[in-house]
């Protein structure tokens, strides 16, 4: 299992919207673009799945942007790579039996089942508040910081 770009951005996408959460508007692409180093384009892909999963919310208009749609102690990171890499599985017959003519049988899948629950736990136990914390390193950050990057 490989954690690829699409879910190491969509985390730095939801970072930011989430550090911004206390200013009152909504955070722009283009802002998120500049502060996190990712181009515009790839952020309009990342936010559709997030938003279909109900991570954030778009907000329309002159002033429009997103928002979270959940408090950030209720998006894990288990949540955010579901919705952009679909399922966890660190070898393809766990999530699939049919990706080997042995699965059935095989001694070692239930082993691979195991890893990949405690793989899962692992991430379902990080929730975008303790990235947030982890980030800020136990220090409050104003909501005035216009520049950062994750």
């Amino acid at each position: 299992m490989k954690i690829t770009a699409k879910a190491r951005y969509g985390l730095r996408i939801l970072l930011d919207i989430a550090l911004f959460e206390r200013t009152d508007r909504p955070r722009t692409i283009h802002e998120i673009s500049i502060s996190q180093g990712i181009s515009e384009k790839f952020i309009s892909r990342l936010v559709v799945p997030l938003r279909a999963r109900g991570m954030i919310r778009s907000v329309r208009g002159k002033q429009g942007g997103f928002r979270l749609a959940r408090a950030p102690e209720d998006i894990t990171l288990l949540d955010v790579l579901e919705a952009l890499e679909g399922d966890v599985s660190v070898v393809d017959c766990v999530t699939r039996a049919d990706a080997c003519e042995k699965a059935v049988s095989c001694a070692a899948r239930s082993v691979w089942m195991d890893v990949n629950e405690a793989v899962k736990q692992a991430l379902r136990s990080l929730s975008l508040v303790a990235a947030i914390e982890r980030h800020r390193g136990g220090v409050t950050v104003p909501a005035a910081v216009s520049e950062y990057f994750i």
